[in-house]
């Protein structure tokens, strides 16, 4: 039985945020392939776990929420994150999920076999951020992602980004509102089949 993770980070609702509504969508899309299948669903704004402390990195055996937070990771086929930019990087609390879900000898590390799993990054940034652009090279978001889940915990990861955001509330960025709804468009149907592509892969 295919199993999906799916995190989301974003502090609005699916109606208000980009990264949701790609979620949603790669979510709605995966159901109607696997209707027999399961979803294990974290929403980090709602429910934030906590950062790491000193007591549970040095501690004998692993907090309960910790342990299951790296269960729920073993066990997906494939983990779905929902990653908006929040000045310029992922939210704190999706680092701090990472954190609790990256442990050297069992995720990651010497002697650990690259997981293999698929992850998809929905990620959703208010302008563009690609090279010419007045802020190249400072998407700290998806770059980073990428670098984590790809090289450190060795999965095979999509990113699906859908840029400009802010165009359509932001007047110093009104000529940038077809751009913003192009991607719009693009990245939704991108998730939608990235779904179907990644549940006949686990299939």
């Amino acid at each position: 039985m295919a199993v999906l993770l799916h995190v989301d980070s974003s502090l609005f609702p699916l109606e208000n945020s980009g990264s949701r509504r790609l979620t949603d969508a790669f979510r709605r899309s995966w159901e109607e392939a696997h209707p027999q299948g399961s979803v294990v669903y974290r929403d980090l704004a709602a429910a934030p776990v906590p950062h790491l402390d000193a007591a549970t990195v040095t501690a004998g055996t692993l907090p309960p929420l910790r342990e299951e937070l790296i269960a729920e990771f073993e066990k997906a086929d494939v983990v779905l994150i929902g990653a908006p930019m929040y000045n310029f990087t992922i939210p704190s609390t999706l680092k701090a999920w990472l954190d609790q879900i990256i442990l050297a000898g069992r995720t990651f590390g010497p002697g650990v076999e690259p997981s293999g799993k698929h992850a998809v990054v929905a990620a959703s940034l208010g302008g563009s951020y690609g090279p010419g652009t007045p802020r190249a090279g400072f998407d700290f978001d998806t770059t980073y992602l990428e670098k984590v889940l790809g090289g450190g915990l060795g999965m095979r990861v999509e990113v699906i980004t859908r840029e400009l955001t802010m165009a359509p509330v932001n007047p110093a960025m009104a000529e940038l509102v077809p751009q913003a709804e192009e991607s719009a468009r693009r990245t939704l149907e991108r998730a939608t089949a990235s779904a179907r592509e990644h549940a006949a892969l686990v299939a």
